[in-house]
């Protein structure tokens, strides 16, 4: 071959090369960060149905702010992660858990007590992965073992493209089975293989000209006094800010939504819902040995069929001896003659002295209880005793100190902007994206272009042959 073609051909392949490789890097720079979505998870169905049944006489119950949607799913909040558009990577964690319990022995221990949380999807090329942390007891023996992200169940991604560049990542139904190890982690209550629940999931992803460093602590909000300008200053024990999360009671939020009483509930007066958890924000108080009494801004009303309607305000949280107790005033149909529209202690919790940490004060999710006078407001819907939703109290010694993040449980997913067509409906496998319609696997961009150029070398090189037009001088030999 002629040195001068052998050059052009060297050449042109570099090109080539290098034009396959850009692609590439160029993917690796457009990885963006995943912040806030949900994923929508029911384990699998008819375990639920066996714990809660008339076998295992258990139940469940959620942590960490997750929440039930629909008949049988489990919510879970505030994802993090990336996604890499190019290469359609993707890693996203979620917060929240549910604890499933049964098979109650007279000792009052149960030997069905599975905790599932923490659960992470992560998706290269066609193969996607649930993790989650596991606490279990065995079977037979009873031993208790913590594993953290165990590869619990294998996702179908069948004909979906994960590339894209939309700012919001939707899966819906995809299919899942559990793994060796999950089976392992299940108590081995289901085979390896056995089909689980699908799973959804919607993920916000940030666009890449906000990309930010991450704080170290990125699901912290400033306290009021750091967004307004440090408007109130601890004084003392006084408190700079604070705030109340607390859901009221799961089974009463699904009863005031559900098809029975079909209604609804509003918040006001700067009330958050995080949809497990209502936060009655900016706390004024003092705190001092151990020792709280504060009041929380916010109002939330219920109200349904039948004549459902019942108020909360004003709520206000004392902590004495380790004793806390939560009052509000209260509103509505529901309320005793003598309480409605009076302060009064609706639940009490445990509340060990707390200890304070970069002047923060957190109590995390106390059991809590309904009072007697609780249970007149709720119009003898539950006796006085009813296990209630935890409740969670966070305030602020300090301007610089930062109250935790109210749980993000997403928005509805929408199919616009998503890096896949895939929105199947229960029951089907999700669709390809157009891109694959086809069947004809598609080249990176770099490697067509340098297909292209070397195919315009050989056709040069073949057309000047033929030509002969000229002897070979030396150099060309």
């Amino acid at each position: 071959m002629p040195a001068r073609l052998r050059a052009l051909l060297v050449a042109l392949f570099g090109v080539a090369v290098l034009g396959a490789l850009l692609p590439a890097t160029a993917a690796h720079a457009a990885s963006r960060t995943v912040q806030g979505g949900r994923l929508d998870w029911g384990v699998k169905t008819s375990f639920q149905s066996y714990v809660t049944g008339p076998v295992a006489k258990g139940s469940y119950s959620l942590t960490g702010g997750a929440a039930t949607v629909g008949g049988s799913g489990f919510r879970f909040h505030s994802a993090t992660g990336s996604y890499d558009a190019g290469t359609g990577a993707f890693t996203a964690s979620f917060s929240g858990g549910v604890r499933f319990t049964g098979h109650r022995t007279d000792s009052g221990a149960y030997q069905l007590d599975l905790t599932l949380s923490r659960p992470t999807v992560r998706i290269a090329g066609s193969t996607g992965t649930l993790y989650v942390d596991v606490t279990g007891k065995a079977k037979g023996t009873g031993a208790i073992t913590t594993s953290s992200q165990v590869p619990f169940a294998s996702l179908s991604l069948r004909g979906i493209d994960m590339r894209g560049g939309g700012d919001t990542v939707v899966l819906t139904h995809l299919p899942a089975t559990l793994t060796a190890q999950g089976a392992r982690s299940f108590a081995g209550y289901y085979a390896a293989g056995t089909a689980l629940d699908p799973v959804s999931l919607s993920a916000d992803v940030r666009p890449a000209r906000q990309q930010v460093k991450p704080s170290a602590t990125p699901d912290a909000r400033p306290s009021a006094s750091a967004k307004s300008g440090s408007k109130r200053q601890s004084s003392g024990t006084a408190l700079v800010d604070g705030a109340v999360d607390w859901g009221v009671r799961r089974t009463f939020r699904e009863y005031v939504a559900g098809d029975i009483a079909r209604g609804t509930w509003k918040l006001s007066a700067g009330a958050e819902d995080g949809g497990a958890l209502f936060r009655f924000p900016d706390g004024e108080g003092t705190f001092e040995n151990g020792d709280l009494s504060a009041s929380f801004k916010g109002a939330i009303r219920f109200t349904g069929k039948d004549g459902l309607d019942l108020a909360l305000s004003g709520v206000r949280v004392t902590i004495t001896d380790g004793k806390g107790t939560l009052y509000a005033t209260v509103r509505g149909s529901g309320a005793d003659g003598d309480g409605d529209g009076e302060k009064i202690p609706l639940v009490t919790f445990a509340a060990k002295k707390p200890a304070v940490k970069d002047g923060l004060v957190r109590i995390d999710e106390a059991p809590a209880e309904l009072t007697a006078r609780g249970a007149k407001a709720f119009g003898g819907m539950y006796p006085a005793g009813t296990r209630m939703d935890p409740v969670s109290v966070a305030v602020a010694l300090k301007g610089e100190a930062r109250l935790p993040a109210l749980p993000d449980l997403g928005s509805t997913p929408t199919a616009s902007g998503t890096p896949t067509q895939a929105a199947a409906t229960p029951g089907t496998r999700p669709v390809a994206s157009a891109a694959a319609d086809d069947g004809v696997p598609a080249l990176p961009v770099g490697l067509a272009a340098g297909a292209l150029l070397l195919a315009a070398a050989a056709g040069w090189l073949v057309a000047r042959r033929r030509r002969g037009a000229a002897p070979a001088s030396p150099d060309e030999s």
